[in-house]
């Protein structure tokens, strides 16, 4: 490596660690970005926890693991992060970053790094007081790649759906048909199962995601239903991240 090479990726290091904590500030700052974020999340999921034994018995341990993790996803993720970057090319923000040495790529990291982390640091802390609660889930592992595929998903889609939203205010809008969507796929895949319409329900958009994590939780999850599963999860962040290259624009519309 060269030392004008070296010197680029430490810029670019500094940029996006520059950004993420300036990002982390905003967050703190930002009660509706803490409310939609953090509180409603957290309450949501308590109510799921305190409930767990009627829950159980009605669909299972992996449905409550599963519905919890899809509200921190599509509130504490995606709403509030198409909710920042909304509100970040309003203010003309994101097109002073793109000015300055940080690349794009590093610009979207930055941004979008702090509501990553505390996503994924409440979906850790609310599935392990579920674990806790009501036992462990039986393989980790198939979980952890779960929620790592999901997340991947949603940072997508936040930058498709932000390009068709104009301010912080319209987020509250355009987020809501896939965050409802999302939540009802979980809910339908979870309580009534894939025994009826498995093809149907696995190629819904969070179908083969919402199995996959109640497998994981629950147990019995062969390793090659487990891969198809995972294969189609994958196959939605690819339309996402499609989508998001479509649409997502840097600047306002004139």
């Amino acid at each position: 490596m060269t030392d004008t090479t070296r010197h680029g990726a430490m810029n670019r290091t500094t940029g996006v660690v520059g950004i993420a904590r300036s990002e982390l500030v905003q967050v703190f700052r930002n009660r509706l970005v803490l409310v939609s974020g953090l509180v409603i999340p957290v309450a949501v999921s308590a109510t799921f926890v305190y409930q767990h034994e009627t829950l159980a018995d009605q669909a299972s341990l992996g449905y409550i693991a599963a519905i919890m993790l899809f509200i921190v996803m599509a509130f504490g993720l995606y709403t509030t992060a198409v909710t920042t970057l909304a509100s970040r090319r309003q203010n003309l923000f994101l097109k002073r970053l793109r000015s300055t040495a940080v690349g794009d790529v590093e610009i979207l990291i930055g941004l979008l790094l702090p509501l990553t982390a505390i996503a994924l640091v409440q979906t850790v802390v609310i599935l392990a007081v579920l674990a806790a609660v009501a036992g462990p889930p039986a393989d980790v592992a198939v979980l952890a790649v779960a929620i790592l595929v999901l997340t991947a998903m949603m940072i997508a889609l936040a930058l498709a759906t932000t390009g068709l939203t104009n301010s912080p205010e319209h987020a509250q809008v355009t987020t809501l048909p896939i965050s409802l969507l999302l939540i009802g796929v979980a809910s339908w895949v979870g309580l009534t199962g894939t025994s009826e319409l498995t093809t149907i329900k696995q190629l819904l958009p969070g179908g083969a995601v919402t199995e996959l994590v109640m497998g994981a939780w629950n147990g019995g999850l062969p390793l090659t239903d487990a891969l198809q599963l995972l294969l189609r999860s994958v196959g939605w962040v690819v339309v996402a991240v499609v989508a998001a290259g479509r649409f997502f624009r840097w600047e306002p519309r004139r």
